[in-house]
């Protein structure tokens, strides 16, 4: 990936997001489909947004066990995503198992799709990490250890906050992606998230992808906005 800013299409029907992306013209967006919607038009909703020339990351978190991942990953490996994702909860045989599920449903000559893990999500903070889900550890600790074992699977990133991307990309090299959700101006409501981060400071700390959902698709003028984003997180000053 080359540093995109993905568009979050939270949305609930295909109309919705076909009158969404007809905004953006000739613009060539790389987009998030995630549950809500993948759950209510299904599979061919992908070849959709494909077939306007657009990039696509499936947020579907896959999390269950490493037969069933395999052969869930095998199958949407024929839907020609470009990033899919599992939770890193799910350990390293799971990721594993994705891994060689994508590998294996990927048509011959073309490239599998990358697969992040995800960590901790943005809308947990330490205090709930530690009560709801019994880990002792920091919240940043928590992160880097999933993210540890992620790279150990063979998968090719993480889903994770701007503030531990540093601290990944010291023991897990720059080139392990780090994906970003979360992401807000400073005008935006924080919303549902707990760890919040500006394009400017994610770009700051070497995050590799951001991910932008409400920000932009409930703006009172989206394409204003997203190119607001964009040229916040590219380091364009106007």
């Amino acid at each position: 990936m080359n540093h995109p800013l993905i568009v979050a299409l939270d949305f609930s029907n295909k109309n919705e997001v076909f009158q969404f992306i007809d905004q953006f013209q000739d613009e060539r967006l790389f987009v998030k489909v995630g549950m809500e919607l993948f759950y209510q038009e299904g599979p061919q909703i992908i070849q959709e947004i494909k077939d306007k020339e657009h990039q696509i990351f499936l947020d579907l978190k896959l999390h269950d066990i490493p037969n069933t991942v395999y052969s869930a990953m095998k199958g949407l490996a024929k839907l020609g995503c470009d990033l899919v994702n599992v939770h890193a909860a799910g350990g390293k045989d799971m990721m594993m198992a994705a891994l060689e599920g994508l590998e294996a449903g990927t048509k011959a000559g073309e490239v599998r799709p990358s697969c992040i893990a995800v960590t901790q999500l943005t809308s947990t903070s330490e205090q709930q990490m530690r009560s709801e889900q019994l880990i002792e550890a920091t919240l940043q600790e928590s992160v880097l250890h999933y993210s540890l074992i992620a790279q150990e699977a063979g998968i090719d990133g993480v889903v994770c906050s701007s503030h531990e991307v540093k601290i990944l990309h010291h023991h897990l090299g720059k080139e392990f992606l780090t994906v970003t959700p979360g992401i807000r101006l400073n005008s935006d409501l924080v919303q549902d998230q707990k760890r919040v981060a500006t394009p400017d400071e994610a770009r700051e700390a070497g995050v590799s992808a951001i991910v932008v959902g409400r920000g932009i698709t409930k703006a009172e003028d989206p394409y204003a906005s997203y190119q607001a984003y964009k040229q916040a997180w590219e380091g364009v000053r106007i």
